[in-house]
């Protein structure tokens, strides 16, 4: 088993004992897609955890990325993510059906819902999101899927999916770096079990700039994109960078050799 799974530092553990790599490659639409960037990850830099979404349209391309790495599946936690548009009691299985189709997966590692807001023709969005919820416990309990959470989710909007809930949210993702740390939405989820996960940790490239990141980056030796990573893991807040070349995928992965910054979330 990869040492993701076995080194401490290197996963977290959620709520009913899943444990999930703490660092991860994202994917979008946005930038591309990079077929040999993510088979580059899972062969050559220890990447266990690939996330991406039926909206990116990538997901029948990280399937051949897999099988091309050579890495069993059940050493990676293959997350995506359920879009508004697919919400609802039997639409939010056929997704995530379709979802593993694409993925050519048995199962899902972790399904999240995409977004809190809905379509302005939806009646009543509080009772769509707690439908679709439903839904995904059933797919938890059917064993479709390893975790299941949510994504952009703040406080009022966790609060529709808990009144009614019988599993707790395991995650809620959310952009995070230095510069949007949303602290208080942190402690809710703390306080309720719910881990955070962040996205965007350079904040799309703009934090990479800023002059107290490079000067930490130049006393650790280390690229302001590692300090920046290293940051969201040390706030034990799984982090999944994206990227589509491969000398920074490796640098991306090279955050658990330094001493620690001193900078805390």
């Amino acid at each position: 088993m990869a040492d993701v799974y076995t080194n401490p530092e290197k996963h977290v553990v959620l709520s009913n004992n899943v444990k999930m790599p703490i660092l991860g490659l994202g994917t979008s639409h946005d930038g591309g897609y990079s077929h040999e960037a993510v088979v580059y990850a899972l062969k050559n830099c220890g990447y266990r955890h690939i996330d991406t979404a039926k909206r990116y349209g990538c997901e029948r391309y990280i399937a051949q990325a897999v099988k091309a790495s050579g890495v069993p599946r059940e050493e990676i936690f293959l997350a995506t993510k359920c879009w508004p548009t697919d919400y609802g009691t039997t639409t939010t299985k056929e997704a995530l059906l379709g979802s593993c189709e694409r993925l050519a997966v048995d199962y899902l590692d972790m399904y999240l819902m995409h977004w809190p807001e809905v379509s302005s023709g939806v009646k009543d969005r509080k009772q769509l999101l707690q439908e679709t919820w439903r839904a995904l416990e059933v797919l938890l309990d059917e064993e479709r899927v390893r975790v299941i959470g949510v994504s952009n989710f703040l406080e009022r909007h966790l609060e529709m999916i808990l009144e009614e809930c019988s599993v707790v949210p395991h995650v809620n993702q959310c952009e995070f770096h230095p510069f949007n740390n949303p602290k208080v939405l942190r402690q809710f989820c703390a306080d309720r079990n719910i881990q955070f996960e962040g996205f965007s940790p350079l904040a799309k490239g703009l934090a990479l700039r800023q002059p107290s990141v490079i000067t930490i980056a130049g006393s650790h030796e280390k690229t302001p994109s590692q300090v920046l990573i290293r940051w969201s893991l040390q706030s034990n807040v799984p982090s999944i960078p994206k990227s589509t070349k491969l000398e920074r995928v490796m640098d991306n992965s090279k955050v658990f050799d330094f001493v620690e910054c001193e900078c805390h979330g």
